[in-house]
């Protein structure tokens, strides 16, 4: 299964740091960042609760940016 989510990030880089982050989380099969467009694409490993998931992903990006957002 694979959602899109807009998320709040500042910089090229710093979306670049959260997509590696949320590809490491467990449950992610695939993720990308868009810097300009300001969205985030998940593709969860098959089973997986995308909220559960996207929970996880949400504190992994927090790390590398501590004001980022993703609208669940």
């Amino acid at each position: 299964m694979k959602k899109t989510y807009k998320i709040e990030v500042d910089c090229a880089n710093c979306a670049n740091l959260m997509e590696d982050a949320a590809r490491k989380i467990a449950g992610v099969q695939n993720a990308t960042v868009n810097f300009m467009t300001q969205k985030m694409i998940v593709e969860f490993d098959e089973g997986q609760e995308s909220k559960d998931v996207m929970k996880n992903v949400l504190d992994a990006c927090k790390k590398v940016e501590p004001d980022c957002e993703i609208f669940l």
